[in-house]
């Protein structure tokens, strides 16, 4: 089979596309035909080496198809069952093959790709807005990057939980987008400062929880972001890893929070993940969840699909299609 893989730790040219052979499943595994992988920062950090990995490596934490052979012992997925997966290693691959008890069937009213394009992006939003701090009627959230395809996601669970989304953007475009998902005011920070705006958004009280996915960039104004007790809830360093700092800061700011969570920890059973996946699948399906896919790309097309991501110049999903 086809497999976009790395050897070594680099930029876009170390990926490479070529013939592995075709996995096998083992006992409690189901071999999946990829219809449809997602690409996400996670895999760009695989690549570059920011997240260690053992090499040789099939890059894609994120896919969805067919199950065309299942090992022994599995009953939860059967051959021919449309299945979606995140956080399991190989989806840049025409085949991946899968721990059973982490696929979860497709709905027949749910596209393929919409599924894949929420696995990891939209199960992520979900805990963000669900689990590390619940959203409730009342609260204001600042949602960094809201034009992404986790940002979209999050701005759409946010308000249908009726909190108030505060979105940053970087073009006109993108904040179009923001407030068609949701947000009720959007700062546009290639043009002012975002914690000033903030500041003057809130009547100067500051926001009970920043959703931050840049890292480095943006860490200083979300912490000025905040008001006192609030959350900064730091799920991802798109613009880089932030530096040490005192955390004396979040004392001398208000008594704040810090957290930095990851999306294995939220679905480490797999109930929470059939629970999790279930309800973006049940609100996609009743029309009140809008998926985004901003671009597909050819799997051997991988590197520019990632460059894309990293230069911004995506909105949505990023899928690429064996």
């Amino acid at each position: 089979m086809k497999a976009l893989r790395i050897h070594a730790h680099g930029g876009p040219e170390v990926l490479r596309y070529e013939d592995i052979p075709t996995p096998e499943a083992g006992p409690g595994q189901a071999r999946v035909r990829i219809e449809a992988a997602g690409v996400n920062f996670i895999d760009v950090y695989h690549r570059t080496g920011q997240y260690q990995v053992p090499l040789p490596m099939t890059l894609g934490q994120e896919g969805g198809g067919v199950v065309d052979a299942v090992g022994a012992g599995v009953t939860s997925v059967a051959v021919g069952d449309r299945v979606a997966y995140a956080s399991i290693a190989g989806g840049y691959a025409e085949y991946a093959v899968v721990p059973a008890d982490r696929l979860v069937v497709v709905p027949a009213a749910v596209p393929m790709r919409d599924a894949v394009a929420v696995m990891l992006q939209g199960m992520t939003a979900h805990y963000l807005t669900h689990s590390t701090f619940p959203l409730k009627a009342g609260d204001t959230a600042l949602v960094h990057a809201a034009a992404g395809g986790v940002g979209l996601l999050l701005t759409q669970l946010a308000t249908g939980l009726g909190a108030r989304v505060i979105a940053t953007t970087s073009t006109e475009e993108k904040a179009q987008l923001a407030r068609a998902a949701g947000a009720t005011d959007v700062i546009r920070y290639d043009q002012e400062a975002v914690a000033p705006a903030v500041r003057r958004l809130t009547d100067g009280r500051g926001v009970e929880v920043v959703y931050d996915s840049v890292g480095k960039d943006t860490f200083a104004g979300s912490l000025d972001s905040l008001r006192p007790r609030g959350y900064l809830v730091l799920f991802g360093q798109s613009s880089g890893a932030v530096p040490p700092f005192n955390i004396q800061t979040l004392n001398a700011k208000g008594s704040l929070f810090l957290t930095r969570p990851t999306l294995a920890h939220y679905i480490a059973t797999r109930e929470e993940l059939m629970e999790r996946s279930g309800d973006l699948f049940a609100q996609m399906a009743a029309g009140t969840l809008h998926v985004r896919i901003g671009a597909t790309y050819p799997l051997a097309e991988g590197g520019a699909a990632q460059e894309a991501l990293t230069g911004r110049q995506t909105t949505g999903k990023v899928l690429l299609l064996p």
